[in-house]
């Protein structure tokens, strides 16, 4: 197998990352991480599951970040987690510290690279790790709205009852609480969901949407959610991989697009080999459009704080 997909962290979504990736036989993998013998044992289990899966493909674990060479695609896991009562902005200043070395290890020795960042809070995570790198825009995506969309879609079909495949959904803005899911863009086997569900109860499916992470923290009051990012990272990851030309929302740089600029935020674009190939501008209502401008400024408003730490 000649592709590579490095996954920088081998913590519950960095290792879930890599095995669905290994499982679904998109590429060699290898898992890196800082603490001593996590990756080569979490990369060893994995190998000798191999054989069971029916895939050809290596997985093996590092702990130096020069195990990125040679990557097609760098998945970005690594950082704390939230814990309960924490918000995503309370993790600003720590995974930062932990974005920068990993930004300048992929620069320096996967220089060709897409990268996937799933760093809490993403959409900040995503701009510094661009920043750093100085890759081009196309090449740099942050990992949200798919998640988001995900959440929105199990919340509708658990609602109706039916298959959450069947559910097309589209959630915009920032990896937070002022994300914006669109209603108007959401279907079910092709049918509006306000054709299907009552105004009310769309209303608080949107709100669990926008408060999907901090309900698993909740719960598992020492985690943080795992199965449903890695599975998001992983679909961007072979979109890139096998040139799918998804349409899907992901946090991209935007210039200009829905007023905003200078930022990463999540919007549709077209996701292929190319990398973010194209940036869609949907005719937003006003109110949808003012949604995703607030969600913009919170975004805008972490990085100028992020700033204040340099």
């Amino acid at each position: 197998m000649n592709r590579k997909v490095t996954v920088i962290g081998a913590g519950n979504v960095g290792a879930s990352t890599a095995l669905y990736l290994a499982e679904r036989g998109l590429a060699d993998v290898t898992l890196v991480d800082i603490v001593d013998g996590l990756p080569q044992g979490k990369a060893l289990d994995m190998q000798q599951a191999a054989p069971l899966w029916g895939k050809g493909g290596t997985i093996t674990g590092a702990n130096d970040l020069a195990a990125v060479a040679g990557s097609d695609v760098v998945v970005m896991t690594a950082g704390f987690p939230r814990k309960p009562g924490m918000s995503r902005s309370d993790l600003l200043k720590a995974n930062a510290d932990i974005i920068r070395p990993a930004a300048e290890a992929v620069k320096q020795h996967a220089p060709q690279a897409y990268v996937v960042v799933v760093t809490n809070p993403l959409d900040v995570m995503a701009h510094l790790f661009w920043k750093v790198s100085g890759f081009p825009k196309h090449r740099v995506l942050g990992m949200a709205g798919i998640l988001d969309s995900a959440r929105f879609r199990a919340f509708i079909g658990m609602e109706l009852n039916v298959s959450a495949a069947d559910v097309q959904a589209m959630v915009l803005g920032g990896h937070g609480d002022s994300m914006v899911p669109l209603p108007r863009f959401t279907t079910v086997g092709g049918i509006a969901v306000s054709e299907l569900i009552p105004k009310e109860r769309l209303e608080a499916i949107i709100q669990r949407t926008r408060d999907g992470g901090a309900e698993i923290v909740k719960l598992l009051k020492t985690g943080s959610a795992y199965y449903a990012p890695a599975m998001s990272a992983v679909e961007m990851t072979e979109a890139l991989l096998t040139d799918q030309k998804r349409l899907v929302p992901c946090s991209v740089l935007l210039e200009g697009q829905y007023g905003l600029k200078d930022l990463f935020i999540g919007v549709p674009v077209m996701l292929g080999a190319g990398g973010v190939e194209r940036i869609l501008e949907l005719k937003l209502s006003a109110e949808e459009l003012a949604a995703l401008q607030k969600s913009g400024k919170d975004v805008a408003d972490m990085i100028a704080e992020l700033a204040v730490h340099v």
